[in-house]
């Protein structure tokens, strides 16, 4: 970054932080933009470094295979989890001031100080179950990028760490039953009718207990995980997790930006979730956008698994904290559709390779259908046979056959990129991460629009 961008961007980031109105909402987008101009300015400085101690890994997608630094996420990680402890006091700084003990009674003047040494401080004003639900998020982030970390630092097999954002998200968890502990869901109208004939009509909820538990946990491992499943080619990491922060930011103004233009505070009751969940969701595009910015073709660096599951993470705890993580699947559409489509090899069901990324033809420069081979004794029968099958009539699928036996000699590895590449034929690098991210944009933006028009309709209300 050129000095001059990153003198001015500094000068805005700081002004904001030091807005007049002391706003916690211009405070974090000032935060931000200081987050991104500290990613900018230690990725380069800190790529030579991760290489000389390991961290560094061979770009099977160029012609000559270079050897870059890997694990940048991690910078990120940090640097985000640096300015969300630094937006702390910016967030609660009114409480601090007026209301808790130590405060300097700014806005009461001496009078309310003399008032308040006969009647004590009004210490029940501070939202302690808002900070708590804040710390805890930050821990379960921190506990995701010590395990990221470790996994890309023992590449850890995939089988063996499936489970370990379930161990991150045990902090927020724990904190969601002790300070809210609500376990109730609402359902469409018509499938509560039919569920519960004899109840009333409205409203439309049902208490599932311990399975909402058991959902916090599945979606916390869901999102890391399918983040990093869908992944392969430069830039398509980053690019997939900016694309769906940015739509979870377009999705929480919905509920942020009527009632800041009409200064009514809050005009909706998700109003408040939604900016916990802004407060969160705005670093990360800035970190994110930093990180794309090395990491898009041809890439000067590797995020590594630490990212995608930091990036997964912040997702699955805003939704969980926000309340609104069927929203989110919405935008996660593309990540679940190549979960089930790679759940054949995920599971054993199909040969999966120990790497499924799209293979290089060196005398085209683009990349082609990878394919995993099979011996001619352990050509795929039965089930296997019968599936992969399938998936070609359905062009799902691109399959070898032995013309005189029809025995599959070899097929095109299960992921949407290869899926893509079957479509399309071969592409260039930067040219497939393009068509992934629209993708996954317009599958982000059918979304959004379902969310805001269908969904209300299904249930009757604006289910929140």
């Amino acid at each position: 970054m050129a000095p001059v961008q990153m003198t001015l961007l500094l000068g805005i980031g700081i002004a904001l932080v030091c807005n007049s109105s002391y706003d916690p909402l211009l405070a974090c987008l000032g935060i931000s933009v200081l987050a991104y101009v500290a990613t900018c300015a230690l990725i380069p400085r800190l790529g030579p470094d991760f290489v000389r101690v390991g961290f560094s890994g061979k770009d099977m997608g160029k012609k000559d295979r270079p050897l870059i630094p890997e694990t940048m996420g991690a910078v990120c990680a940090v640097v985000y989890l640096a300015a969300m402890f630094a937006f702390i006091p910016l967030l609660f700084y009114k409480y601090y001031v007026t209301s808790t003990s130590g405060a300097g009674n700014r806005e009461q003047g001496v009078d309310a100080g003399i008032e308040m040494l006969h009647t004590g401080r009004q210490l029940r004003l501070f939202p302690h179950s808002k900070l708590a639900e804040y710390l805890a998020s930050l821990l379960s982030l921190f506990s995701m990028l010590v395990l990221g970390v470790a996994d890309d630092l023992f590449d850890i097999r995939w089988r063996n760490k499936l489970l370990l954002p379930g161990l991150a998200v045990l902090p927020l968890v724990f904190t969601y039953y002790v300070d809210f502990g609500v376990t109730q869901i609402a359902l469409p109208a018509s499938i509560y009718r039919l569920l519960f004939p004899d109840s009333p009509p409205m409203p439309t909820i049902v208490d599932i207990g311990a399975l909402y538990y058991a959902y916090m946990f599945a979606l916390a491992i869901f999102c890391p995980n399918s983040i990093n499943i869908l992944a392969g080619i430069n830039g398509l990491e980053a690019g997939q997790a900016l694309v769906i922060a940015i739509f979870l930011l377009i999705n929480d103004a919905v509920y942020i930006l009527p009632g800041r233009v009409l200064g009514i505070s809050p005009i909706h009751p998700a109003t408040e979730a939604h900016l916990f969940s802004t407060y969160f969701v705005l670093p990360l595009i800035a970190v994110t956008l930093a990180l794309l910015k090395y990491n898009w073709y041809p890439a000067s660096v590797f995020v590594g698994d630490t990212f995608c599951y930091f990036a997964g993470m912040v997702f699955a705890q805003v939704s969980i904290q926000g309340h609104f993580a069927k929203t989110l699947m919405l935008f996660l559409m593309p990540q679940v559709f190549n979960f089930i489509y790679s759940a054949p090899q995920l599971f054993g069901l199909v040969a999966c390779p120990r790497h499924r990324l799209p293979k290089f033809n060196p005398e085209t420069g683009l990349l082609e259908v990878s394919k995993v081979t099979f011996e001619a004794a352990k050509s795929p029968k039965g089930l296997q046979k019968l599936l992969l099958s399938t998936f070609s009539c359905l062009r799902l699928a691109k399959l070898d056959a032995d013309p005189k036996t029809g025995a599959i000699l070899a097929s095109s590895n299960l992921t949407i990129v290869n899926l893509v590449l079957t479509w399309t034929g071969p592409l260039r690098e930067d040219t497939l991460a393009t068509v992934m991210l629209g993708i996954q944009a317009a599958f982000c933006t059918v979304g959004i629009v379902v969310r805001h028009t269908v969904v209300p309709l299904l249930f009757g209300r604006d289910n929140t």
